[in-house]
């Protein structure tokens, strides 16, 4: 079996990784960009992500980079804590811990997995612009650097080409259903000592106008920063506003010669699920597929769930144990947890900073009264920490033989 992944970024990749330890398959990874993307993006990656992570057989280089966080707390804008999980990692009692690094040092760990494997091929500055669902194939129309276009076919076609994709925009046009946030996100990454102030490796500040997140994402003390920008300003405002920003919200009030900022990233926030997962021999993954705002990381986590459950399906049909239809199995479950889970949790997140009166947080929003009395309950704690594998779907249930055959008894998404 031969399979196109269209987009090298971290789904892509970790896909690529789980289909090459299956004998038979081999993959092309399609990528338009000449490297992997190092902009300031995700870092945290729940025990749901790491189960994933851990079956591409990546998880300890991970854990060598990166970092365990201990403490999450929601904070009020002066920095009082109003409740917290402990220890929200899960370490060390569960072997899936919660992990934390950086998508451009995860994309370039990947990357080494990857050219250790000769049956996938990278192909960066390879811009696919229009794919095509045959009977027997699929097929992309890559153009390459020099304005060339070539076609390059294969048995499945996946799509992992993130939320501008244009496999998703050849299948179904403009047609991404879902909203757009009526809000501005800006994505910083700085070195400053918010442990000094008392803070915790992660933290969520409520507040109708500063909300922001502050979590400690390396182990030299680097901190990723995502707070709440007036939708009326330009890139070019935002990162002229962002020194006002950072000296009216952080704890200190710094200046900016107390910090030391590396990135400034603006963005939209979405909450978008494609009308379908699979036409024919094409199947679309993580942000091609589905969008959601980024506080909680239900984004980046769900996009690896989907790989590890898409993977176990592509690896069935390879096996003989599954046949297509599993692949049809694979588009209602993933639609489904999205709709039922992703989409209402992370869009509850997001509500919870950027809405909700902090002064009435324990008594108005029902999670977090859930985190305060898991806090004093180890039972409700028990039930709290397993739902954090709510997006999770162990599709090889539906193979053919009686038995989880070697190399996917740890998958079990």
């Amino acid at each position: 079996m031969h399979v196109i992944i269209v987009g090298a970024g971290p789904s892509g990749l970790v896909l690529s990784l789980l289909l090459a330890k299956v004998p038979g398959i081999t993959v092309t990874l399609l990528d338009s960009a000449s490297k992997v993307d190092d902009r300031p993006r995700a870092a945290h990656y729940a025990p749901s992500a790491i189960r994933v992570l851990s079956s591409a057989g990546v998880l300890e280089d991970i854990r060598t980079r990166g970092l365990i966080p201990d403490n999450m707390t929601w904070r009020n804008i002066h920095g009082k804590a109003i409740t917290s999980i402990k220890n929200v990692s899960q370490h060390p009692h569960n072997p899936e811990a919660l992990t934390v690094l950086p998508l451009g040092m995860l994309g370039a760990l990947l990357l080494e997995h990857v050219a250790r494997h000769s049956n996938i091929e990278v192909r960066w500055d390879a811009n696919v612009v229009d794919v095509v669902n045959g009977e027997e194939k699929a097929w992309a129309i890559v153009k390459g650097k020099d304005g060339v276009e070539e076609r390059v076919e294969a048995d499945y076609l996946v799509g992992c080409d993130g939320a501008n994709s244009q496999v998703r925009r050849s299948l179904f046009g403009s047609n991404f259903p879902g909203k757009t946030w009526d809000a501005q996100i800006v994505a910083t990454n700085v070195y400053y000592p918010f442990e000094k102030f008392g803070y915790d490796d992660i933290n969520f500040i409520i507040d109708p106008v500063d909300y922001y997140m502050a979590a400690k994402i390396t182990t030299d003390g680097l901190w990723r920063v995502s707070y709440g920008e007036d939708t009326t300003l330009t890139p070019e405002q935002v990162i002229a506003h962002q020194p006002a920003k950072y000296e009216r919200m952080l704890p200190g009030n710094p200046k900016p010669d107390a910090y030391t900022l590396l990135n400034v990233g603006p963005y939209r926030i979405h909450q978008r699920c494609a009308p379908s997962f699979r036409i024919g021999r094409i199947l679309l993954a993580a942000d091609a597929a589905h969008l959601c705002n980024p506080f909680g990381g239900m984004g980046l986590t769900g996009g690896l769930v989907d790989v590890g459950g898409l993977a176990q399906c592509l690896e069935g049909i390879a096996r003989n144990v599954a046949g297509s239809e599993i692949l049809d199995l694979y588009d209602t479950v993933r639609r489904d947890m999205w709709e039922t889970v992703i989409n209402p949790v992370s869009s509850d997140n997001f509500l919870r900073v950027s809405a909700t009166d902090p002064d009435k947080a324990l008594t108005d929003d029902a999670f977090l009264m859930m985190v305060e009395e898991a806090g004093k309950d180890e039972e409700k704690r028990r039930v709290f920490d397993e739902g954090v594998y709510a997006i999770c779907h162990d599709f090889t249930q539906y193979w053919k033989e009686s038995e989880v055959v070697a190399g996917q008894e740890e998958a079990r998404l």
